[in-house]
């Protein structure tokens, strides 16, 4: 592993440990994570490895082999501002574990991750790896609840990214050959294994070569535009309503929306649409998926990308031009883009024997269309697996 070799050229000693957090994708639950809204995911076999050995020094020193430049804190002694740049998820899980337990050890570690940046949740990934492997040179066990909301907590107030649940959740809770499917009102969460009736599947990354900055995106802008519909329709109905960084779309009956949905602006009508449809695909998608159906779940899979071009009103021209591939090859039960949808990357439930034509087909179009892409643009089959280790 490249992290471990890097550590032992830097440090001249073996790590002592070795931190592991897969990646994520949503084929179901686009965009309703942070509205309390429920989703489905899979945690796959690509991820974060950090190898690292603990500093009595309380030092955090961290590089990268996906950045430039070298980090360093101390736990006790986190920047109160963000600095922009690779490090700031990290710095903010240490202040918010540092809020709650007494931090004396600090860490070195070398970072690697298995894939290119964008869509599949690199940022709790990383943020997740890092702080299991903080807790366990500090002595300290969080349960996989707290876990979660540190880390979200994380990108929320340090960071700066208004997202939910989703990414965190699935990182942590997740099992190889079952789909997570978790409520985010509650946290209650069901692991729903693969019936031994469904045809085979494998999980296509299509990388778009195009990366993207979560927190300067349109992203909290259409949180905000969720939140203000909400308002609205509480408003409208005469709900009682309260702080407006307090309000979700899950707050609402569909019955509320339907009857005030026309005096909504345009753009927030479109917002709360989507969402209310989502959580219904994703009730539909658990209840194929438990009967062994991937074509259906994989149907409702695509009708959820087109959701979020048409209704949540994302995705760059590349991702669009891969959904659209999809949606006519051979092989892809389903697919949509994986995460915000500004840039990054798709993702596909596929037939495992048709994929040396789909993955070819995919990239003989896309390139067609984006041809300086060539070199950035990049394909990979992965698989369901475990959560967060150490």
């Amino acid at each position: 592993m490249d992290c471990v070799t890097k550590f032992r050229e830097t440090y001249r000693r073996d790590p002592e440990g070795l931190s592991f957090c897969p990646y994520r994708v949503c084929p179901l639950g686009a965009h309703v994570d942070h509205q309390l809204g429920k989703v489905t995911g899979f945690a796959i076999d690509k991820g974060i490895h950090i190898a690292y050995s603990p500093k009595q020094n309380g030092v955090i020193e961290l590089s990268s082999l996906q950045f430039p430049k070298r980090a360093q804190w101390h736990v006790r002694a986190v920047p109160e501002e963000k600095q922009d740049d690779w490090a700031d998820y990290l710095r903010g899980a240490t202040k918010e574990l540092a809020a709650v337990y007494p931090l004396r050890t600090g860490l070195s570690g070398v970072i690697e991750g298995s894939l290119p940046i964008g869509g599949l949740s690199s940022s709790a990934a990383v943020t997740i790896s890092f702080m299991k492997a903080l807790c366990t040179v500090n002595g300290i066990h969080l349960e996989d609840r707290d876990l979660i909301l540190m880390a979200k907590a994380a990108e929320n107030n340090y960071v700066g990214v208004s997202c939910g649940k989703l990414d965190q959740s699935c990182e942590v809770y997740s099992k190889k050959d079952h789909l997570l499917y978790l409520d985010t009102l509650d946290d209650t969460f069901e692991l729903i294994p693969t019936s031994p009736d469904m045809k085979p599947y494998a999980i296509a990354i299509f990388f778009s070569g195009v990366e993207r900055t979560l927190a300067g995106s349109k992203f909290n802008m259409r949180v905000d535009e969720c939140r203000s519909a909400a308002y609205a329709l509480k408003a409208y109905s005469g709900m009682e309503y309260g702080k407006f960084n307090e309000t979700y779309l899950r707050d609402i009956p569909r019955d509320v929306f339907e009857r005030y949905k026309d005096r909504l602006p345009d753009n927030w009508r479109k917002r709360a649409e989507h969402c209310f449809n989502e959580i219904d695909r994703v009730e539909r998608g658990a209840e194929a998926w438990r009967k062994g159906d991937i074509e259906e779940y994989g149907r409702l899979c695509f009708e959820s990308g087109r959701s979020s071009i048409e209704v949540w009103e994302t995705g760059s021209p590349e991702l669009k031009k891969i959904y659209d591939i999809m949606t006519r090859t051979e092989g892809i039960y389903g697919g949509r883009f994986s995460g915000a949808g500004f840039k990054g990357c798709c993702m596909a439930l596929i037939d495992p024997a048709s994929k040396d034509s789909i993955f070819r087909k995919v990239e003989e179009e896309y390139l067609s269309a984006f041809p300086d892409l060539k070199g950035h643009y990049a394909s990979f089959l992965c698989h369901s697996a475990d959560g967060v280790t150490i």
